[in-house]
C-alpha cells in the first residue's frame, strides 16, 4: 500500500502564528495543481506533471512526479499555524535523528535549506516512503518500535524546543473547552451537560498532572499507528516514523500510549514488550502511566475543538460532515463520561 509519510491521524493545533500575518487562508484553500508544480520547480526540480493529493487535513500534501527521479512528497504549511522558527526546529530535530540512523523521514535539503517560499506558500519536500501501519498484535514489532521511540526520546531529552509549545492541560484541555462553549457548535440543550462534565474532567486531569511532575522532553507528539510506515523487505525493512509536524515538549508517555489497545491485560503485555525495547536507550518514569487516560481525554477534547477551529476550511466540511450534528455531540459527551470512569481506574502496571 502506498501512503504518504506526512499528515496522517489527528493533528494537534497550536496558537503560534507565522511571521506573515497577512498570509490568509483563502489562497491556501484554493491551492491548485499548477501552483504546486511551480513551487517545486522554484527550487530547481523538473516535475513530470503528475501529482496526487495525499491524506492530510491540517496541511496540504501531494505526491509529485520528478523527471528522471523518484516521486517526492510536497508539504504546504497551513498559514498562521507555525512560525518559520518552529518549522525549522522540527526539521532540525528529524535531521539529527536521521544522522543517528533513527528511521525517520527528514525533509530534503537544497543548498542547505529545508523550508521554502513560493508566492504566499511555505513548503518543504520529502522522500516518498511507502508502508503500512504496524501490527499492534505483533509483540516483536512493538519491541522494535520501542527501540526507536526510546532513541528519539534519548535525543529529545538533550535540549528543549525553543519555538514549540508544551503539551499541557491549559492548551489542550482548557483552551479547547472554552472555544467550544463560545463557538456555538454545541446544541443549546447539551451545553450545560458538556460544561459540567468538562470542568470536572479538567479539574481531575489537572490534579493528575500536578502529581506526576517531571521533565518534559522533545517528542514526536502525535505517536499513533498511522504515523508509522512499516515495510517487510529490502534494506529499509522495519518502521519509518513519520510526520513530526506536531513535535513539541511533553511527557514521554505521549509517544507511547496510543500503541496500547485492547483489554487491560493486553495493554500491559504490549507495554511490557514496548518498554523492553525502549528502556535500554532511555529511562522511563513509571509515574507517567497515571497520565495515559488524562492524555486520552485531552486528545478527545482537542480533536473536537480542532475541527471547530478549522470549520471555515472547505476541506473540513467535506471530511467531517457529521461534526455539526446533534448525534456527534451526544456521542462526544458520552465518550467523555466514559473517560470520567477511566480516570478513576488504577494506572497500567509494568511487570
Amino acid at each position: 500500500m502506498l501512503s504518504t509519510c506526512l499528515g496522517l491521524g489527528i493533528p494537534l493545533q497550536n496558537s503560534l502564528m507565522s511571521k506573515d500575518e497577512s498570509e490568509g487562508p483563502d489562497s491556501f484553500y484554493s491551492l491548485g495543481p499548477e501552483q504546486v508544480l511551480q513551487a517545486i520547480e522554484s527550487v530547481g526540480l523538473d516535475c513530470d506533471g503528475s501529482q496526487m493529493a495525499l491524506n492530510s487535513y491540517e496541511n496540504r500534501v501531494y505526491q509529485v512526479g520528478i523527471n528522471g527521479d523518484k516521486p517526492l512528497v510536497a508539504k504546504f504549511y497551513r498559514p498562521n499555524r507555525w512560525t518559520d522558527e518552529a518549522i525549522l526546529e522540527e526539521h532540525e530535530f528529524t535531521l539529527e535523528l536521521s544522522d543517528l540512523e533513527v528511521p525517520v523521514v527528514p525533509p530534503l535539503q537544497f543548498e542547505g535549506d529545508t523550508l521554502f517560499t513560493f508566492e504566499d506558500y511555505r513548503f518543504s519536500l520529502y522522500p516518498l516512503r511507502g508502508g503500512r501501519a504496524p501490527d499492534l498484535e505483533n509483540m516483536s514489532q512493538l519491541k522494535q518500535l520501542g527501540r526507536f521511540i526510546g532513541r528519539i526520546h534519548a535525543l529529545g531529552s538533550t535540549t528543549p524546543f525553543l519555538h514549540r509549545p508544551t503539551l499541557d492541560v491549559q492548551h489542550f484541555g482548557d483552551d479547547s473547552y472554552h472555544f467550544l462553549l463560545e463557538s456555538g457548535f454545541i446544541p443549546p440543550e447539551l451545553k450545560t451537560a458538556y460544561e459540567t462534565l468538562a470542568e470536572d474532567l479538567l479539574d481531575h486531569i489537572d490534579h493528575i498532572f500536578d502529581s506526576v511532575k517531571g521533565a518534559n522532553i522533545r517528542l514526536h507528539g502525535d505517536g499513533h499507528p498511522g504515523n508509522i510506515m512499516w515495510t517487510d523487505s529490502g534494506s529499509k525493512a522495519g518502521p519509518h516514523i513519520v510526520d513530526f509536524d506536531d513535535a513539541r515538549m511533553g511527557p514521554a508517555v505521549q509517544d507511547i500510549w496510543m500503541f496500547l489497545t485492547g483489554s487491560r491485560n493486553h495493554r500491559e503485555s504490549a507495554l511490557a514488550e514496548f518498554l523492553e525495547g525502549y528502556t535500554p536507550f532511555f529511562d522511563f518514569d513509571l509515574r507517567q502511566f497515571a497520565l495515559i487516560e488524562g492524555l486520552r481525554t485531552l486528545r478527545m477534547m482537542h480533536y473536537a475543538a480542532w475541527i471547530g477551529r478549522r470549520w471555515d476550511d472547505p476541506a473540513f466540511k467535506y471530511a467531517f460532515p457529521w461534526f455539526n450534528t446533534q448525534n456527534y455531540w451526544e456521542d462526544h459527551i458520552l465518550s467523555l463520561k466514559e473517560q470520567a470512569s477511566a480516570l478513576n481506574e488504577e494506572p497500567l502496571q509494568w511487570t
